[in-house]
C-alpha cells in the first residue's frame, strides 16, 4: 500500500479516535481473528511510542509500540506489531518494521532491540536481522519466540536473551 500516512506519537498525544482505532485493530486481529483472549490493555501503552500508518481515508492500517531500553526489557523493544488484513501482502509490514527499527535507533541510540514474536512470523522478523534467542514458549495460547536484533546491524542477534 503506497501513500500511507505515518505518525509517531506518545500515548498522551493519541487522539481518542486514534486510540479507539488502535485498540479496535488489535482486538480485531489478536482477539477475534487469532481467537486469543488475552489482556491487551497491559499498562504499557502509556510508556510506549506508537507508530501508526493510516490510508488516505484515515483508516488505521498498521501500528506498533516502541519502548526505550529498560521499560519492557533491558534492550529497546518493539511490540504489538500489527497490519490490518486489507494491508497484508502489500509490503506494509516490512515498512512498519523498517521504520520501527530506525526510530528505535534514532531515539534510543545504538542498542539491541528485542521482540517477543509469534513463532509463525519468525522468518518475517529474520528478514529484519532479528534472531531467535529463546526456546519456543506459549503466550496466551499462541506459540512465541523471543528474538533480538543486535546493535551491530551487520550481525543478527547472538542467540542469547
Amino acid at each position: 500500500m503506497s501513500d500511507l500516512q505515518w505518525n509517531l506519537t506518545t500515548f498522551e498525544r493519541l487522539t481518542s479516535h486514534q486510540l479507539y482505532a488502535v485498540l479496535k485493530l488489535r482486538q480485531d486481529v489478536f482477539v477475534v481473528e487469532q481467537q486469543c483472549a488475552y489482556p491487551d490493555m497491559d499498562d504499557y501503552d502509556q510508556q510506549a511510542a506508537h507508530l501508526l500508518a493510516s490510508d488516505d481515508t484515515g483508516r488505521l492500517i498498521a501500528c506498533a509500540r516502541l519502548f526505550a531500553p529498560g521499560v519492557r526489557f533491558p534492550e529497546a523493544s518493539i511490540g504489538r506489531v500489527i497490519v490490518a488484513e486489507r494491508g497484508r501482502g502489500t509490503g506494509t509490514g516490512h515498512e512498519l518494521m523498517t521504520r520501527s527499527v530506525a526510530i528505535c535507533q534514532r531515539e534510543y541510540g545504538n542498542v539491541d532491540i528485542r521482540i517477543d514474536a509469534q513463532a509463525h512470523l519468525q522468518a518475517f522478523y529474520e528478514q529484519h536481522q532479528f534472531a531467535v534467542c529463546s526456546q519456543p514458549h506459549m503466550v496466551d495460547g499462541i506459540l512465541h519466540v523471543t528474538m533480538r536484533r543486535s546493535a551491530d546491524s551487520s550481525a543478527a542477534g547472538t542467540g542469547v536473551c
